[in-house]
């Protein structure tokens, strides 16, 4: 299978964004892009349009959402502890893809958080998101309100994430009593979900990792944000729990020399798919590599270049009628860590109880 071309940005009308940012406020539902991937976005002071948001992901009630504000939007409507050291991860990454946990204002929803008392907030860099979101606090402004958009990843809870339009079409066509506008703006770029971390304790936490890395957080902060495993009392925040982000393909994570006793263990005619670096698919055994039974992915060589693409390679999987996915394991390195998370949690999704 052969990856797409490079993402790309496509910039809609000036009235389509202006149509969209119309739906947002009467409620509706606006499935955009931003540089991670695509967001299902509702008006973030509107309960119903949040509570609209969890009925078409399936998304428990409990799970918080992320607030996404324009560049020029006040953080201190949204927190009423914007604190020091959010004001420099602020100055340093936004617009970008970095989340930050703060005390919510009383005045917002708490529906946006879970029913917990911060709030996840970021300022996109992908134009199309800049757009929409300056037109919706345009609008808003009338009323008193900042625009803010409450926006998930555009999916069913607990698959996969979209990076394009088509994606947001494909996940919820069909689904009865939904209705979504999709503003199409290109291909996501970065590919998986933005970095999160909590500033709401007193301590810089790092919730989910992404593009932006502990250690850049810690060179703006001038400490270590502490990570995942040694922070048992942390918020609930989105894309954190053990299993999520998966295929409808049932997905395995090899080490490279599992593969070859994997694939002759396989019954007869059973069609699978190896995502593998090219060195570990040289290595395989050559009746493996000449089967038509085995569909196999030459996986790129930098994290980068991986999450830029894995979302839409798992889709692609999902339609290449196979049994199940072999995914060779990812580096155990802090330069693979946010890409190697999220394909972890997808195989999460498949491991046996």
């Amino acid at each position: 299978m052969t990856s797409p071309q490079a993402p790309h940005i496509v910039m809609p009308p000036a009235d389509a964004i202006t149509k969209a940012a119309e739906q947002l406020a009467a409620g509706e539902l606006v499935a955009f892009p931003t540089e991670t991937v695509y967001g299902l976005g509702g008006d973030a002071e509107n309960p119903t349009a949040i509570a609209a948001i969890y009925a078409a992901k399936g998304r428990p009630a409990n799970h918080p959402v992320i607030v996404h504000v324009a560049p020029e939007g006040d953080p201190g409507y949204w927190s009423d502890d914007v604190t020091p050291a959010a004001r420099k991860l602020m100055d340093a990454f936004w617009p970008g893809p970095l989340t930050l946990i703060l005390k919510r204002a009383p005045h917002i929803p708490d529906a946006v958080s879970g029913g917990q008392d911060s709030v996840g907030l970021r300022c996109p860099s992908h134009p199309v998101a800049q757009a929409l979101l300056r037109e919706f606090a345009r609008i808003k402004g009338g009323s008193g309100g900042q625009g803010g958009v409450a926006a998930p990843s555009a999916n069913r809870f607990g698959q996969v994430s979209p990076t394009a339009a088509q994606h947001v079409r494909d996940e919820f066509a069909g689904l009865p009593g939904v209705t979504i506008h999709v503003l199409d703006g290109g291909e996501a770029a970065v590919g998986i979900e933005s970095t999160i971390v909590d500033l709401s304790r007193g301590f810089p936490a790092l919730l989910r990792p992404g593009h932006i890395t502990p250690e850049e957080i810690a060179e703006v902060l001038g400490e270590m944000p502490r990570l995942p495993g040694q922070d048992t009392d942390a918020p609930r925040a989105s894309g954190t729990l053990k299993a999520h982000y998966a295929p409808r393909t049932p997905l395995y994570l090899c080490d490279a020399d599992q593969f070859a006793p994997a694939l002759a263990m396989r019954p007869g005619g059973e069609r699978v798919a190896v995502a593998a670096f090219a060195s570990t698919l040289a290595k395989l055994p050559a009746d493996a590599s000449a089967s038509a039974d085995i569909v196999k992915v030459v996986l790129p060589a930098t994290p980068a270049a991986l999450a830029t693409d894995l979302y839409a390679m798992l889709r692609r999987l999902d339609r290449a009628n196979v049994t199940h996915i072999l995914f060779e394991r990812l580096p155990d390195t802090p330069a693979w860590a946010a890409v190697g998370d999220r394909l972890g949690r997808a195989a999460a999704a498949f491991e046996r109880a």
